[in-house]
């Protein structure tokens, strides 16, 4: 990395993360209002979507980094799941604003944050308590039919955490279970989120963060078929996204660790064994 390139960039998130975070204080604060019982949920929902624009345009205009859409029109206008890749805390608030009406699928400790663990509930999303198992999957399906009934896109991180671009997926049964149950088309969601905001780190790197939206997935099909088709398409194509984050970052001098990506097409899902 040059050394004009990286003092930019220390420069730019050192700025960024404490301006963001007075920014969802300020949200948290200001709109604390919407919690009222009689503030209908779609208020709420529209100033979730204005959460995640105004972060997305700090991104921009501080980190210079910008977010490209693509594949949109394969976002299904009814009831659907959206099985997306997980690299950054960004892919729990900017890609949002993509959808009608969300649903998150999300951990449950989080509710316990105050005020915005009231948010949470007032957006009706999905927590689940993951130590608690099968009565999890038990709990998270009765919470996602009702989403469904509204007509919300079920958004869900099919490895459950946050992954290191290019690391060996780790998918998890909870999607198998939403899958078969629901009985919805699943509309797979790749990234390279990763790439510019690094896990564990806060540095916030300048480019382009792309969501693409793939060709939805209908719905019964065989569980191996599905989570085959599931994790290859989203692995490969967020792959090929991570490599043209690559090209990008070493064009601006700012080109980080290569890491293997792994063969990620096992002759049996890892989720399906499970």
């Amino acid at each position: 990395m040059r050394a004009p390139a990286k003092a930019l960039l220390y420069f730019r998130s050192a700025l960024f993360i404490p301006i963001l975070y007075i920014s969802w204080a300020i949200f948290l604060i200001l709109g604390s209002w919407l919690l009222l019982p009689f503030v209908p949920r779609s208020w709420a929902m529209a100033a979730l979507k204005l959460h995640g624009d105004v972060s997305q345009w700090l991104l921009r205009v501080i980190c210079g980094t910008k977010m490209e859409v693509r594949g949109r029109e394969k976002l299904l206008p009814g009831p659907c799941i959206v099985a997306a890749k997980h690299q950054a805390t960004w892919d729990t608030f900017a890609p949002l604003s993509l959808m009608r009406d969300p649903a998150l699928v999300m951990k449950a400790e989080l509710l316990s944050i105050p005020l915005y663990g009231r948010f949470c509930k007032k957006f009706e999303l999905i927590p689940i308590q993951r130590e608690l198992g099968p009565a999890a999957l038990r709990q998270m399906m009765r919470e996602a039919r009702g989403r469904v009934a509204q007509g919300r896109e079920i958004v869900i991180f099919p490895e459950g955490t946050r992954a290191a671009p290019g690391a060996a997926p780790n998918y998890k049964p909870g999607i198998i279970v939403l899958y078969q149950d629901l009985k919805v088309p699943v509309c797979p969601m790749a990234l390279n989120s990763g790439m510019f905001w690094r896990r564990n780190s806060f540095l916030r790197y300048p480019g382009t963060i792309v969501v693409e939206f793939l060709d939805p997935i209908p719905p019964g099909l065989p569980k191996l078929e599905f989570m085959q088709r599931l994790e290859s398409e989203i692995e490969t194509a967020s792959e090929r996204l991570r490599l043209e984050a690559r090209r990008e970052l070493e064009a601006r001098g700012l080109a980080q660790p290569a890491i293997a990506h792994p063969s990620f097409v096992d002759k049996e899902s890892r989720a399906v064994r499970e």
